[in-house]
């Protein structure tokens, strides 16, 4: 492909060379990730049933990468030994909250999974200038259009029913965060798309996660969202709290103790 090409071309001008990959090495090439790193966990059947119970809940689209899957599924089982809620903003048809639950067999784990979104797209009201300028809004649209974005909680009710103690919380942030009762949280995940209402999410739940309790970012390291990288950065460094940048495009925390 064209783009490997100049990525190679671009390797070989810092200095370094290129080695061809040996025929027998597996590739994972999906999700803007390009690596010959042990990625067997995909062919793990326990993955894979809930890789595709995700890609159900999307009625087949298959936009979330396997990688990115991966560290949520991880980031989940982690925080299920911790004392807390779930919470998830920014759900749309809920790929990665589904493929959770079924992967840590939900309804016997007597625990709160809060889902909020707006259930309509992006709440372009709160999109900055430059989120603005790179186009959201009209990505936004097209979205809508095409059936990536969902236009309405009732598939997505439909699509949590086969679980318990699913609260789905319809609205835009951050109105609708004191929606979650929770005083303890062991998992955040936030996929909003926009700078703002990420923030203001992390900042509302932060005194309420328990120590060790995992904060995803999906936006953080993603290419064309370094606002949303520039706003965690603002928050986190105050607070001395480190956030790992992955080569998924998300971003990762751990609450430290105290």
């Amino acid at each position: 492909m064209a783009w490997k090409q100049w990525v190679k071309r671009a390797v070989r001008a810092t200095g370094y060379t290129v080695e061809r990959v040996p025929a027998h090495t597996a590739v994972y090439d999906q999700d803007g990730l390009w690596t010959v790193h042990n990625h067997e966990f995909t062919s793990d059947p326990r993955f894979v049933a809930a890789y595709r119970r995700g890609v159900q809940a999307s009625e087949g689209l298959e936009y979330l990468g396997p990688w990115r899957m991966h560290i949520g599924l991880w980031a989940a089982s982690h925080a299920i030994r911790l004392d807390g809620a779930f919470v998830e903003c920014g759900v749309n048809r809920g790929v990665m909250s589904s493929a959770i639950m079924h992967y840590l067999d939900w309804n016997t784990r007597n625990r709160e999974f809060y889902l909020l979104d707006t259930f309509a797209g992006l709440d372009v009201s709160r999109l900055t200038d430059g989120e603005l300028a790179r186009g959201a809004a009209a990505a936004n649209s097209e979205y809508l259009g095409t059936g990536r974005y969902v236009t309405g909680v009732e598939s997505v009710r439909r699509n949590f029913s086969e679980w318990q103690n699913v609260r789905i919380v319809e609205g835009r942030i951050p109105a609708t965060l004191s929606a979650v009762e929770a005083q303890k949280i062991a998992y955040l995940h936030l996929d909003l798309n926009a700078t703002r209402p990420e923030v203001e999410a992390l900042e509302h739940f932060w005194p309420r996660l328990v120590p060790g309790a995992i904060v995803l970012l999906d936006d953080y390291a993603f290419d064309g969202y370094r606002e949303s990288k520039l706003g965690m950065d603002a928050f986190a460094r105050p607070r001395g709290i480190g956030i790992a940048s992955l080569p998924t495009g998300q971003g990762l925390i751990v609450k430290p103790p105290g």
